[in-house]
């Protein structure tokens, strides 16, 4: 993207990730589910859908249905308590996203992952692909935390942090968070009058941190500290992050028309961001040898497939580090290894068609996808 107000940013993104707070879905008085703001909300994700968006939506809201239904109150379960209640909401929670979208013909689908499916890398690689398959095939995922599962207590701002880990790993150019805050003061406003907003943020600097505020409703545990935590997540990603109001009427289409909010600015793309990361942050593992019809297609922006490795050593598994080494013994580039070694000494110098026959299973077409590979002659 070549401009950077929040609205460009919105109306040019390829792939966004649309956090929603608690207090959003459940609130008022009587604490009851929102369902006039829900329709608009999906309306709004309709429409980024026809304009060929990919989006995915991280919702919380699990917890806050179950005590609903149940008639609980939260402060007063315990973590057992806690994780019951999720897996009553989460019930209810993707029905309604189920018949909202129905009604448009959209399908979506229900992903439950935990903060450590975005640390174990082949959980993190099995995770991003299913989002991706899920993408291609035109449906919004709706992501959540799974409470149920959890083996520690259910922190303040989770899902936050996982939007931004989502964002992350399905290479987003933009995630939007929703919350009950129009965006990021440099203090608390409720009890600061001279607090002044910031619309725009060009790097999270420790006095940035320092502007985190308290949670401040019943259902929402996602303090201003974990957005920014999340904030960061996004922007080393390469995807800018956005924060404002949803407690109006299609809050979405709202900052596209220009709403106030607090933009998080991010200085290079997803891709640039993520090669960045293979060169320089990954110790590789093993190395894959190519042919020159390989290495040639690689230098023109190929995908490595199978046909062109002669050999590969080193133990590495999937989604490890290689390097990848031309026939004269140089090291052309380095990449994410798509299959696990031993696989890849069954399938060099295969056609990818052969692949299934010979695995037994239908892998991917690429032993290393362009995307996850970076030449060196790009970090010189």
């Amino acid at each position: 993207m070549t401009t950077t107000t929040a609205p460009s940013v919105l109306e040019n993104c390829h792939t966004l990730v649309v956090k929603l707070g608690s207090s959003l879905l459940v609130h008022g008085v009587e604490e009851r589910f929102d369902r006039g703001w829900f329709d608009t909300l999906t309306k709004d994700l309709v429409r980024l859908r026809a304009r060929g968006t990919n989006v995915v939506v991280v919702s919380s809201g699990a917890v806050a249905l179950g005590c609903l239904q149940m008639g609980f109150v939260r402060a007063e379960l315990k973590l057992a308590q806690i994780q019951a209640a999720a897996a009553i909401g989460q019930i209810a929670l993707a029905h309604e996203f189920r018949d909202m979208l129905r009604q448009h013909d959209i399908t979506t689908a229900q992903v439950l992952l935990t903060l450590e499916d975005t640390e174990q890398r082949k959980r993190y690689l099995n995770a991003r692909n299913t989002l991706e398959s899920l993408l291609d095939m035109g449906i919004i995922p709706v992501v959540n935390e799974n409470d149920t599962v959890a083996t520690s207590e259910i922190r303040v701002g989770d899902n936050d942090r996982l939007a931004a880990r989502v964002a992350q790993m399905i290479s987003a150019d933009c995630l939007l968070m929703l919350s009950d805050t129009e965006g990021l003061f440099t203090a608390d406003p409720r009890s600061n009058p001279d607090a002044t907003f910031l619309s725009c943020v060009r790097e999270i600097t420790p006095d940035i941190e320092a502007m985190a505020g308290i949670p401040g409703s019943q259902f929402g545990t996602g303090g201003m500290m974990t957005k920014i935590a999340a904030a960061k997540v996004a922007v080393a990603s390469g995807c800018h992050m956005i924060l404002a109001s949803g407690a109006f009427e299609h809050p979405v289409k709202r900052v596209l028309d220009g709403a106030r909010c607090t933009h998080f600015v991010s200085s290079a793309s997803p891709i640039a961001k993520r090669k960045q990361w293979i060169a320089g942050s990954l110790k590789a593992q093993g190395r894959l040898h190519v042919d020159d019809g390989a290495a040639s297609a690689l230098r023109g922006g190929s995908s490595l497939l199978p046909v062109g490795v002669v050999s590969a050593d080193g133990q590495f598994e999937r989604g490890d580090a290689v390097l990848i080494v031309d026939s004269q013994g140089r090291e052309l580039a380095r990449g994410l290894a798509g299959y696990p070694v031993g696989e890849v000494h069954l399938i060099c110098g295969l056609q990818s068609e052969a692949i299934e026959a010979t695995l037994g299973y239908p892998g991917p077409d690429e032993i290393i996808h362009r995307d996850d590979l970076t030449l060196h002659d790009q970090n010189r």
